[in-house]
């Protein structure tokens, strides 16, 4: 029997403020992690309001105010495919989306790739631009690049 790659990427919607397909998202993700070699890897991606986000900003990472996506690794997991977790906040991907002259499906699936690629190792604080490269690349493979900012 095939294994659902589905199965070991989770995405739980804690947020009831927009309306967001999960299912749409975890499928993207899915693609995402078969495209890089990670298919068989796990992780839960939560989806969240913004006093949440702050909460875990703060207490991480200590600032305190919302951020738009929080990645945490997994380090002593007896799962041993399990990367770790991912936090969005919905509310920010909707402003950040609203500002790009963009829509929030988009903006999430950038951010998810975003958190993903830091639970795979990648950090663009100290990488010399590797991971922008990657998250470039796939965001054309994905079709989500970045539009244009609307003038303000």
């Amino acid at each position: 029997m095939k294994e659902d790659p589905d199965r070991s990427l989770m995405v739980r919607n804690l947020q009831r403020r927009y309306k967001v397909d999960a299912r749409a998202l975890r499928t993207f993700v899915a693609d995402v992690a078969s495209a890089i070699g990670a298919a068989n890897r796990s992780a839960t991606f939560a989806l969240v309001g913004d006093t949440r986000i702050q909460e875990l900003n703060r207490d991480f990472r200590g600032y305190d105010k919302p951020t738009d996506v929080l990645s945490f690794e997994a380090r002593h997991c007896a799962e041993p495919d399990y990367l770790g977790d991912i936090v969005i906040s919905v509310e920010t991907a909707h402003r950040q989306a609203r500002r790009r002259n963009s829509n929030l499906e988009r903006e999430l699936k950038v951010l998810a790739l975003h958190g993903f690629l830091h639970l795979l190792g990648y950090d663009h604080q100290a990488d010399d631009g590797e991971m922008r490269r990657v998250e470039y690349r796939l965001r054309r493979r994905f079709g989500i690049t970045t539009p244009r900012a609307v003038p303000g």
